[in-house]
């Protein structure tokens, strides 16, 4: 019997079990490899995923408050005489605005409507590099403004993609704008706050 084992030999089982550890080291080498291809590590997606929530979110709500107010002023307030919230200082008087915020350049309607598109085309690309929760308002107050005012050149009178915005909140002094607007211009400052800290939407913070 002893004859036949040294004839046909033993197993190794010493090498073979010190081989394991290291294949197994080989093959956890080459899944963290597969990660870092991957880019963000798997705790950083989800992280990414809560600030497109907060994205969605935002322009939800800020979409919907335009909306809800533009039907209101419609239905209650047009064609019928301005209503006074602060004495003459702060007015609700419903018009049809042809042009951009605020009233500028109604004679280029179909532009402000290809550039409002085009905002949202940008802002929905750049979520998926999204990390910084206030880059996220900033940009759900931009995209829920302009689809306020996007979906008022599409839908309302004269025509598609040349519809008048219902505008109805009036300072005196300035120009009759509305929620849309608001949300666009405050989105416009905080984005322009965050780049002077230096920090991007990435959530890297940069120093010049």
């Amino acid at each position: 019997m002893a004859e036949a084992e040294r004839i046909i030999g033993t197993p190794d089982i010493s090498g073979a079990a010190g081989a394991e550890p290291g294949k197994s080291d080989g093959n956890a080498a080459a899944s963290g490899d597969r990660s870092g291809a991957d880019g963000a590590a798997p705790s950083e997606r989800p992280r990414g995923r809560r600030r497109i929530a907060v994205l969605f979110t935002v322009a939800v709500l800020a979409y919907a408050l335009d909306l809800i107010s533009k039907m209101i002023v419609v239905a209650k307030l047009e064609h019928h005489d301005s209503i006074e919230i602060i004495g003459d200082w702060l007015k609700f008087e419903a018009i049809r605005n042809a042009g951009a915020a605020f009233g500028f350049g109604e004679a280029f309607t179909i532009i402000f409507t290809v550039i409002a598109a085009a905002v949202i085309v940008v802002i929905a690309r750049l979520a998926r590099k999204l990390y910084s929760v206030p880059w996220a308002i900033a940009l759900g107050l931009l995209l829920g403004g302009a689809l306020g005012n996007l979906t008022d050149r599409i839908f309302r009178s004269p025509g598609v993609f040349e519809g008048a915005v219902v505008d109805f909140i009036a300072p005196k002094h300035f120009a009759v704008f509305n929620l849309a607007d608001s949300a666009i211009v405050c989105g416009g400052i905080l984005i322009v706050l965050l780049s002077f800290r230096g920090l991007d939407p990435d959530g890297t913070v940069h120093k010049d």
